[in-house]
């Protein structure tokens, strides 16, 4: 089943797609992985939508991912005695941790970890940015702030501070229930919510070793400060623009998304866009041309994929928003001036790389020259398909691996078709590499990647089988 395509997208489900059959119209439409948001859901709730999706894999014979999205800590106020109350602009407001019900004047604020990091002139920001407080007085129990942007507040809003790095872990007791779960299912990816620092990636690791990859989610100013350290810490990267969205000005995002894409890019870590990228199909059948537009630019830039949220997990029209993104990306894609950019774009070697990067330019050299049908990466951890990846190559990567978690990982790269097949050489491992080349070629045919008479090149490690020994170029005709 091959896609046309080479940017993917990332689905969440919801009350609106968790049943089989939209899965599967999802999964016909265009969706390569599946986003389990686990804000949201009860156990029971994400173990039925792990069965549903190993069901549907065994079913179409393709790998599917399955992401799944901690929550990461939520910052929020109390409550108020008697309802919502109006902030008023240049009017004083307290925070503390007297849980006593707020009033006109104060609300309770039960992070201590906030009032730690707050100094005089940090900002708070409440219900996703609509008001902003500024610190004038502070202590390890309260701070006394001035209204500067006023409005209606509620109870249990939440809570920003884009200024400081706060003293919090990533992960909450919830996040790490919700972990257990996952990695006893079998998620493929995890994403990590509220990354302010590289620290926070290490200790997900820690927790997680090689059971899934780590997504970590830029959403915090302070991340964006030490973004290659955190990219080059992680397995990929998501551009959460709506947190993004929230601490800093709207304006700055879009600059700021392009920064994070070349970034991964360059270290060669697969991106996802996500947030409001076809926002208005909630409620529409068709998005607005800005969407669409969006949705095109992350495609420009090179983005590994772009994610549907509340428009497939929520929304009235799931499965017209996959099939939308779908064509917005294809679209792209047989534009003249998207490979022009692609080419611009990329990040060449540079001297004192290593084996694998010096196989995969000459790889990349050689499928422009031959207009070759395809590359065929042999991998056993997924580094050789990265790396191949990571070039953007004119042609298409069919990516072979004995490990399924590898073949279900890649589902989410750039240009990457992963196909879990045998260990090459079977139970005794030993192959040569006119096996491997006869194997490459069949497969490459099988699944509708090259005809008779055409060229492909393979990229492999030598001894087969070993991560991280890319170090093979061979070009063969079909």
């Amino acid at each position: 089943m091959r896609r046309t395509r080479n940017a993917k997208i990332v689905a969440t489900l919801g009350p609106a797609s968790s049943d089989k059959d939209t899965v599967r119209l999802l999964f016909m439409a265009g969706v390569v992985v599946f986003r389990l948001n686990f804000s949201h859901g009860s156990a029971d709730d994400h173990r039925a939508r792990f069965a549903i999706l190993r069901a549907l894999e065994k079913e179409t014979g393709r790998p599917i991912g399955i992401l799944a999205d901690l929550q990461g800590p939520k910052l929020r106020v109390g409550t108020f005695a008697n309802g919502p109350v109006m902030l008023v602009v240049g009017e004083s407001f307290r925070l503390d941790l007297d849980p006593t019900p707020g009033d006109q004047r104060r609300v309770n604020l039960p992070h201590p970890e906030i009032f730690a990091a707050l100094v005089p002139g940090a900002e708070l920001l409440l219900d996703d940015g609509k008001l902003r407080l500024v610190v004038e007085r502070c202590g390890p129990d309260f701070a006394e702030t001035r209204v500067a942007v006023g409005g209606k507040l509620s109870e249990r809003k939440g809570v920003n501070v884009p200024d400081v790095v706060l003293p919090i872990t990533a992960l909450t007791a919830k996040d790490r229930r919700d972990l257990a779960l996952a990695l006893e299912e079998g998620a493929d990816w995890i994403a990590l919510s509220f990354v302010q620092r590289p620290e926070d990636v290490s200790e997900a690791r820690a927790l997680i070793g090689d059971r899934a990859a780590i997504v970590s989610k830029l959403e915090k100013p302070s991340a964006i400060e030490r973004l290659d350290e955190i990219v080059a810490l992680s397995d990929a990267v998501m551009v959460a623009r709506g947190d993004l969205g929230v601490e800093l000005p709207a304006e700055r995002v879009p600059a700021i998304q392009k920064r994070i894409v070349r970034s991964c890019r360059r270290l060669g870590r697969p991106v996802i866009v996500a947030t409001q990228m076809l926002e208005s199909m909630i409620e529409s059948p068709v998005p607005t041309r800005a969407e669409a537009s969006d949705v095109a630019t992350a495609i420009y830039d090179g983005a590994d994929a772009v994610m549907l949220s509340a428009e497939s997990a929520s929304g009235k029209f799931p499965i017209e928003a996959a099939l939308m993104m779908n064509r917005i990306i294809e679209q792209v894609e047989s534009d003249p001036q998207y490979r022009q950019l692609i080419d611009a774009s990329h990040t060449a070697a540079r001297p004192g790389g290593d084996v694998a990067e010096a196989v995969c330019c000459a790889m990349r050299r050689a499928v422009s020259l031959l207009q070759a049908a395809a590359i065929v990466c042999y991998t056993s951890s997924g580094h050789t398909s990265l790396r191949a990846a990571r070039e953007r190559p004119e042609s298409p990567v069919l990516s072979l691996t004995p490990n399924i978690s590898t073949a279900r990982r890649l589902a989410l790269v750039w240009g990457v078709h992963s196909v879990h097949t045998p260990e090459p050489g079977g139970a005794s491992g030993a192959c040569d590499v006119t096996q491997i080349t006869e194997m490459a070629c069949e497969i490459a045919r099988c699944e509708k990647f090259a005809q008779p008479g055409q060229t492909i090149v393979t990229i492999a490690g030598m001894p087969f089988g070993t991560p991280g020994t890319t170090n093979l170029i061979r070009i063969a005709t079909v």
